[in-house]
């Protein structure tokens, strides 16, 4: 059966599609485009969603002189019921620390609580200062539709800071950034909902590194939930780069008006 449309593949981000600074989902250059050093934001509702999710692709933007940042809004502290939500929380904090390092990337730490992220302006406002400060070229986040609330609320939030962080009139702690090119919602089990994979970034070359550096993780290992999140993720990179002919990869979903490509003549 032939695809209703050729996904936009991607070997390791060297030619990332690049958006239009004004709107976070608009242009798009062909694939190929060369493109200088970029800043990626990963932002996830819990410490470990991003790097599941999508670490393989910012390991591959870090050994390519790209910066790397994480920012997670909340440190999933309460996923442990061995532990109470202090204790837990202090042990992903130091593992998200140790994955960071690992995927060569630096990590920051949002002031909420698992479960507890409010869905207002004050935490787009947050967000918001957060891309002013980072000043990423990309940014990464969770699909709009989610099993887990945490999930959907972070992806409505980003969808917002994006903007007010282009806006100078809003004030915050650090003037407007206008050079975020794309948001990217990451291939993740629990937001599954109308997830249509549209951007393909192959990753074979970094999934036994990967594998490590998650395994950090009490949680991603299967040892408290006994879920197999390695396993699991390892065979969405297969599945994702059989389908596009790239070994492993990586998908990520874009929004509909993001599903354009705009050329002066035929490829």
């Amino acid at each position: 059966m032939t695809s209703p449309f050729r996904p936009l593949v991607i070997a390791a981000l060297a030619g990332a599609a690049t958006i239009s600074p004004t709107a976070a989902n608009s242009q798009v250059s062909p694939p190929g485009t060369p493109t200088a050093a970029r800043t990626i934001l990963a932002i996830g509702a819990h410490a470990g969603d991003m790097e599941l999710t999508t670490g393989a692709v910012l390991l591959g933007a870090h050994q390519r002189g790209d910066r790397v940042v994480l920012l997670h809004l909340t440190l999933g502290e309460g996923g442990n019921p061995k532990l109470t939500p202090a204790a837990y929380g202090a042990q992903k904090r130091h593992e998200a620390q140790d994955v960071a390092a690992a995927l060569g990337a630096e990590v920051l730490f949002g002031p909420y609580k698992d479960g507890e992220i409010p869905n207002d302006e004050a935490a787009r406002r947050y967000v918001a200062d957060v891309i002013r400060q980072v000043k990423p070229t990309i940014v990464f986040t969770h699909w709009k539709e989610s099993l887990h609330k945490d999930h959907a609320i972070t992806s409505a939030i980003v969808q917002d800071a994006v903007l007010l962080s282009v806006l100078p009139g809003v004030q915050l702690a650090h003037p407007a950034h206008r050079g975020v090119r794309a948001v990217w919602y990451a291939d993740n089990w629990e937001d599954a909902t109308d997830f249509t994979p549209y951007v393909y970034v192959k990753v074979t070359d970094q999934i036994a590194a990967w594998r490590d550096a998650v395994s950090k993780y009490e949680f991603a290992r299967g040892a408290i939930a006994n879920f197999p999140y390695v396993d699991y993720y390892t065979a969405l990179a297969t599945v994702r780069g059989a389908v596009v002919y790239k070994g492993q990869a990586v998908a990520f979903a874009v929004e509909p008006e993001a599903r354009r490509r705009v050329l002066d003549s035929l490829p």
